[in-house]
């Protein structure tokens, strides 16, 4: 072969060469970009799945929320979430371990003599590993964390400017100011429920901490003991798990840190130990400042150890307050003597009737009119309409009373009665689940005490009530003696400020029950019953993202009557 043919061969073979080369690298390009594209497009379908289940509340929020917390506080896009998840946080008891390194305590009797000296008296805050674990101190934002409900200090307009305050509209959104506008303030040492709107925490609890001066000391802190309190008895009423605690009263009213801290942590702990059942975590988020002082002040209310118990006893306060916490003034508590009218004190065996002989059983001892002649008149028909009136709110008053004095935590976990938004009009909503009511299984007193109790401040200013009978059982419905009970006993405001009752998902059997009820037992409720066969209708005059619909609801209504089309102009039934 010639020189010549020889170098042609090899020019023809590099160039099949190059040309392979160019073909596999085009080709890899190409599955390059056809992967890229792919990956793009599902982190934007993503996207835009996520973004519609977040602004679809009822349907999509709580599942949405619930994977975004069980993949370890990750947004859709797999950025760190700036909430804190609690569950991640130490509780207080774990806290003691972690200062020790999980070291055994120490033997009591090895103590020093200070410490020895008190161990004759029981400690009124003895160590207990069950609230310990209920407790946790977190060092941060309160509006971070994922708590069902987390607690804002504001002031009598609920428009305090303070730096929780400040960081809760912040994450809130604009809606937060909108509805606090709706509220018209709020009294010092009450509460004030809403939404958590943009938050982690389902709902915010609003209260009015008092301003401290030396000369009312008394008044701040009975004030201060009535915030705390009205905030846990909120939370066991509307069975919340988890309540995020910001320190109440800021600098900016002069309450002195040490002394509100103690009033926290006892009402805090007296309330756990007497009513907190259904209470599982409690958050005390303090600023970096306050930290100090709540790490040092814990031990004292919640001792990890007998030997912190043992050690904190001497330094607890002379005033730690009655068995639930309440500061006690002696100068205002009752002294009643004895036999006021007798002047022999040796007379010991006299029975309890005579000593009540000196008062008196009758009405006029018990500062109210005769009882019996009143109802004697009202059957006769011969008392005027404002003393059956008078008579009716003392009746009702009664059972207020009892409904404030009762625990009724296990009607509360039924979750059968609870507020949520407003309807187009701007009224309150309240929800009752007829499934959720067990009636052959509970106390229906106590049921009814559960309803006074709650629907007490919400009667005050108009209202709506939503009612699901969905997939109700025989065991679930109430019977018109029960009804008509409750109708006779609540108080005007009641009837009055009810201007819509929803009957969502009624039976032809519901609604035949309902409009003997409405038209023979009851009067003036008959034009307020709307029977609501779908949640389509019910949307037109209550916005979905306004109202908490029970899941197995949303799921019946879809098998039904569809899926929810969302209406552009809607309008009141």
């Amino acid at each position: 072969m010639s020189c010549q043919a020889w170098k042609s061969d090899v020019e023809s073979l590099d160039q099949a060469l190059a040309l392979q080369v160019v073909f596999v690298h085009c080709f890899l390009c190409h599955i390059a970009i056809y992967i890229a594209v792919f990956v793009f497009v599902c982190v934007c379908a993503c996207a835009c799945v996520c973004a519609c289940l977040f602004h679809s509340k009822p349907l999509g929020y709580p599942l949405v929320s619930a994977l975004l917390w069980s993949a370890g506080s990750m947004d859709p896009l797999g950025a760190r979430s700036q909430f804190v998840d609690v569950h991640s946080l130490p509780t207080w008891e774990q806290s003691k371990q972690q200062q020790d390194g999980e070291e055994p305590d120490a033997d009591p009797l090895q103590d020093d003599s200070l410490t020895n000296q008190n161990w004759a008296f029981p400690s009124p805050f003895p160590h207990r590993d069950d609230i310990n674990r209920k407790i946790l101190l977190f060092t941060g934002d309160v509006s971070l964390l994922n708590c069902t409900a987390i607690v804002n200090t504001t002031n009598e307009t609920l428009t305090d400017k303070n730096p929780i305050s400040d960081s809760i509209h912040i994450h809130a959104g604009p809606d937060l100011r909108d509805e606090l506008m709706k509220l018209k303030g709020c009294r010092t040492g009450e509460v004030k429920m809403t939404e958590g709107f943009n938050l982690a925490a389902r709902f915010i609890i609003h209260t009015v901490g008092p301003k401290f001066k030396a000369k009312y000391r008394t008044a701040a802190e009975s004030s201060l003991y009535s915030c705390y309190r009205n905030i846990l008895q909120l939370a066991k009423e509307q069975a919340m798990v988890s309540v995020g605690l910001c320190v109440v009263s800021t600098m900016k009213r002069a309450y002195p840190l040490e002394d509100a801290t103690h009033i926290a942590l006892r009402t805090v702990r007296r309330f756990l130990e007497n009513h907190g059942q259904s209470i599982e975590m409690v958050v005390f988020a303090v600023s970096e400042a306050e930290e100090p002082t709540y790490r040092k002040l814990l031990p004292l209310y919640y001792p990890r150890s007998l030997t912190e118990e043992r050690s904190s006893l001497p330094l607890l306060p002379a005033d730690i307050g009655n068995s639930e916490g309440e500061p006690v003034v002696p100068e205002r508590q009752i002294r009643i003597a004895e036999k006021p009218g007798s002047l022999e004190d040796d007379a010991e065996d006299d029975s309890l009737e005579l000593d009540l002989g000196l008062v008196g059983t009758h009405a006029f001892a018990r500062m109210e009119g005769d009882v019996d002649k009143q109802r004697k008149l009202i059957l006769q028909g011969q008392m005027s309409e404002a003393a059956v009136q008078k008579q009716h709110q003392r009746n009702y008053n009664r059972w207020l009373c009892r409904a404030r004095a009762e625990d009724l935590s296990d009607i509360a976990a039924l979750k059968a009665l609870y507020q949520t938004g407003i309807d187009m009009c701007g009224r309150t909503v309240m929800v009752m689940v007829g499934r959720n009511i067990p009636v052959t299984l509970i106390d229906m007193e106590k049921a009814l005490l559960y309803f006074i109790h709650v629907m007490d401040h919400i009667t005050v200013k108009e209202y709506v009530m939503v009612y699901f009978h969905t997939l109700t059982a025989e065991h679930n419905h109430l019977d018109s003696d029960f009804l008509k009970k409750v109708y006779d006993i609540v108080d005007t405001k009641f009837k009055k400020n009810l201007k819509a009752f929803y009957f969502v998902h009624p039976t032809f059997r519901s609604k035949v029950s309902t409009w003997f009820f409405t038209t023979f037992s009851v009067s003036g409720m008959k034009d307020k019953v709307h029977h609501v066969d779908t949640l389509q209708q019910l949307f037109t005059c209550i916005l979905p993202e306004q109202i908490d619909i029970p899941p197995f609801v949303l799921e019946y209504d879809n098998r039904v009557n569809g899926p929810y089309l969302p209406i552009p102009h809607p309008s009141g039934l």
